[in-house]
């Protein structure tokens, strides 16, 4: 065993390279007879047991201002929701083949669901693409489900569908917002388009001022979107097929928690282009404001005075 046997330096955890019955084959060769359950039960008295890699490390190349900004997220988060001001969590959840596909998980059922064997897009009715607002002080989410690309247009269209329906509905006197983001994606900090499309659709047309804080790089799964939101809809629909749009709306839509998670769903209709891109001047003509702590990361698009809302 010692050659097949690796571990930690640092810990008493070992494994074994071999399979059971590769083991029991070497065993017969060196001229003993044991079974592979035999080397099973050898195995576990030596303290060995069948595992599967368990996600714990960090990144050791975290970027210096992450505590900072962290810290900055939290007091903006307080001062927003203590001046009934909307804080929203944002993000496009894992895009999914609307047909007859295998959905991974498990679900009650008298007979296992038949779906195809491979997951060819050509078969597929097309790709729902789920972008979600978490409403952090009311415990609400709202996903609308694209089926074209995930780009800052699309993003921004649903957060201002979002406003014009629910936010400015729940606070009516709300003259800013709080969004906060990851740092990658449509909805990321370095996307030109992303702070356009905010300054056009958001704050232009609806008169906010709008403030961005996005998480730092690697740090999307303490978006509260990812574990208020996002995970709920996916143990709901967890080893069901989504075979239409229809059907991933009455889902996402079926949702509950018992913190009172509600949870609403629409179809969001049109095409969204890929590679748009913002010139040097374009971005000069937006009203943006950075903040002084980590302002790569935290900013302010204000409205601007005189501009035509219809171009």
């Amino acid at each position: 065993m010692e050659a097949e046997t690796a571990g930690s330096p640092t810990s008493d955890e070992r494994w074994t390279r071999k399979s059971l019955r590769q083991l029991s084959e070497s065993l017969l060769t060196a001229g003993y007879v044991a079974s592979p359950p035999t080397v099973g039960r050898l195995l576990r008295q030596l303290g060995l047991s069948l595992k599967s890699n368990r996600k714990e490390k960090e990144a050791t190349s975290n970027h210096p201002e992450r505590d900072a900004q962290f810290r900055y997220m939290a007091q903006q988060r307080a001062e927003f929701i203590g001046a009934g001001v909307p804080v929203i969590s944002v993000d496009t959840k894992k895009k999914e083949l609307v047909g007859e596909f295998k959905n991974h998980g498990q679900a009650w059922s008298k007979e296992a669901r038949i779906v195809n064997v491979h997951d060819f897009k050509s078969d597929a009715v097309g790709r729902a693409v789920p972008y979600g607002i978490y409403d952090v002080a009311q415990n609400q989410g709202s996903v609308y489900v694209g089926s074209s690309s995930d780009t800052a247009e699309f993003a921004v269209s649903v957060i201002a569908r979002w406003w014009e329906e629910e936010g400015k509905v729940e606070y009516p006197a709300a003259k800013s917002l709080l969004i906060m983001a990851d740092g990658g994606g449509s909805n990321g900090c370095r996307v030109r388009s992303w702070k356009e499309e905010l300054q056009k659709q958001l704050s232009d047309r609806a008169g906010l001022a709008v403030t961005v804080c996005h998480y730092p790089t690697g740090c999307s799964k303490y978006n509260p979107i990812e574990h208020r939101l996002f995970s709920y809809i996916s143990i709901n629909w967890a080893g069901k097929p989504l075979k239409t749009f229809e059907t991933i709306l009455s889902y996402i839509r079926g949702t509950t928690t018992r913190t009172g998670l509600k949870v609403k769903a629409f179809l969001q209709e049109g095409r969204y282009e890929k590679g748009k891109k913002v010139s040097d001047d374009e971005m000069k003509k937006l009203n943006l404001e950075k903040h002084a702590i980590c302002p790569n990361w935290n900013y302010t698009i204000s409205p601007r005075v005189g501009v035509n809302l219809a171009t």
